[in-house]
């Protein structure tokens, strides 16, 4: 992201927030995507990002690191959201996963492992997110989810389980 157009935004420029929304809006989009299903709540939880980039601009000490601050507050807001609707639910039942027939249905043809993310329970498919493509380690994700190591990392094997079942269901 171009520093002028950052130090524009501190400045509350509202052209400037316009452009940086126009160039962030997809990739953040598709950060809460991964994490909320409900594309009602992925509207709202970048509204809310939104807000918070440029309400706390003016904290950002490295303009560099813009995309990667941005994208924690996106992954921020999800988790977020999912504490507060009682989504995140860390278990090692199967109660909360769709069934393989059901995301048969759905996914039909698809070979999108994003796509298949969204049959993993909320909890699984968090840490999933935070540790494989955001790049966290076990000890930032139980810190921030308020859980133990061990619960990160045996999430995280359960949420590839399921993955490896449902590419091998969708012939992927």
């Amino acid at each position: 992201m171009e520093r002028e157009l950052l130090l524009e935004c501190q400045r509350n420029n509202r052209n400037a927030q316009r452009k940086v929304y126009e160039k962030m809006a997809g990739k953040l989009y598709a950060v809460c995507k991964r994490y909320l299903k409900n594309d009602e709540d992925i509207q709202e939880a970048l509204a809310d990002t939104f807000y918070k980039i440029f309400t706390k601009i003016s904290q950002l000490q490295n303009p560099d690191i813009f995309e990667a601050w941005a994208r924690k507050i996106a992954v921020n807001e999800c988790l977020q959201k999912l504490r507060a609707t009682k989504q995140l639910h860390i278990s090692l039942e199967d109660d909360h996963a769709v069934s393989s027939d059901s995301a048969a249905d759905t996914v039909s043809f698809e070979k999108d492992i994003l796509s298949l993310l969204r049959f993993l329970p909320e909890g699984c498919r968090a840490i999933f997110n935070l540790f494989a493509i955001e790049g966290y380690p076990h000890k930032e994700i139980a810190a921030m989810l308020s859980i133990s190591e061990g619960t990160s990392k045996s999430q995280l094997n359960v949420a590839r389980k399921k993955l490896q079942e449902l590419l091998v269901h969708h012939n992927i």
